[in-house]
This record gives structure tokens, C-alpha cells and sequence, in this order.
């Protein structure tokens, strides 16, 4: 691990390994796209980007957990890819949800967010009694920017790139 990699959120494939031509990372990170994960992988296109990943907040299938749950924030994490060096520049951005009668409104806010999302966490918890004195907590929901960045990350490095978190747009 060089000097700066944790400050930038920066991870490296095992020394010695094979790097994976762009196409086939591309092709990774866009097949983490499943029914049952609560973030989507897209092209970032319109971005002006390789990558695309983000909450589903915005899907009405996805509306029910994240309303429950009043999620504050949503993250986007954009990728561009650097075949040469073999790595994936990564940015986040991260917004203010608003919830208007159980309909989520992303607004940029003082609380826009760009550069690296490190530690972005909610959970719900169910208290219940358990005997006469004792207590048991149970979590009933999780959200963490770590569970779309680190499928994200897994995917690249399984490729022999390397993860590179930068600051602003790269």
C-alpha cells in the first residue's frame, strides 16, 4: 500500500497478476446489474464517463425499502477506465433525498458531495425485550456507501486493475 492509497480510497490487484483488456472490466462491473441488488450499473454516457453505478432510490420497485428505511442520501459513484495504466479513476457524488408523501427527490444542496464517499452509513433497528431485564437489538436495514462500492472494487481488482479513488473529475 503506497502513502496516500487510504486517503483515496485506492486498491490494488495481488502483485502479479494479469490485467484483463477495458472491455471485459466493462463487462464485469455492468454484469453486477441483478433484480435483487438495490444499485444499478449503467454506461456513463451522459456523464462523460466509462461507468456508471448507483442507489436504486429513484425505481419504484425500490421506493418501498429506501422509504422505510427515510434514506438521506444518494450516492453515484462514476468511473472512467485508464487502459494504459490499467486502473479505474473513481469519483463520488452523493445528494440529499428529500421524501415528499413517500416519493424520494433528489436536490443538490450544501450537502452535495463530490470526490471520495468513505463512510456514509444508515441503519434501522428493531429493540426488543428479551426476559425480564434483558434487551436484543436486531438490524432491520442497512445502508452504506461500502455495499455499492465494494462489489464495485471486487470486480476491478478480480480483473488485475487497480481502484483508484480520485478527489474531482479525472
Amino acid at each position: 500500500m503506497r502513502l496516500f492509497d487510504k486517503f483515496t480510497g485506492t486498491r490494488r490487484p495481488p502483485s502479479g497478476m494479469a490485467a484483463y483488456p477495458a472491455e471485459d472490466v466493462r463487462a464485469a462491473l455492468l454484469a453486477l446489474n441483478q433484480p435483487h441488488v438495490p444499485f444499478l450499473v449503467r454506461g456513463g454516457a451522459a456523464e462523460g464517463v466509462d461507468v456508471v453505478a448507483e442507489w436504486r432510490i429513484l425505481e419504484p420497485a425500490w421506493q418501498t425499502l429506501f422509504g422505510r428505511s427515510q434514506v438521506h442520501h444518494a450516492l453515484q459513484v462514476l468511473m472512467r477506465f485508464d487502459a494504459v495504466n490499467s486502473e479505474v479513476h473513481s469519483m463520488d457524488r452523493q445528494w440529499v433525498v428529500n421524501w415528499f408523501g413517500g416519493t424520494p427527490r433528489l436536490t443538490l444542496s450544501s450537502q452535495y458531495t463530490k470526490g471520495q464517499v468513505r463512510k456514509s452509513a444508515s441503519r434501522r433497528w428493531t429493540i426488543e425485550r428479551k426476559g425480564k431485564l434483558g434487551f436484543k437489538a436486531t438490524e432491520t436495514f442497512r445502508y452504506s456507501a461500502s455495499d455499492l462500492k465494494r462489489p464495485l472494487q471486487n470486480a476491478v481488482l478480480a480483473h488485475g486493475w487497480t481502484w483508484r479513488g480520485v478527489p474531482l473529475k479525472s
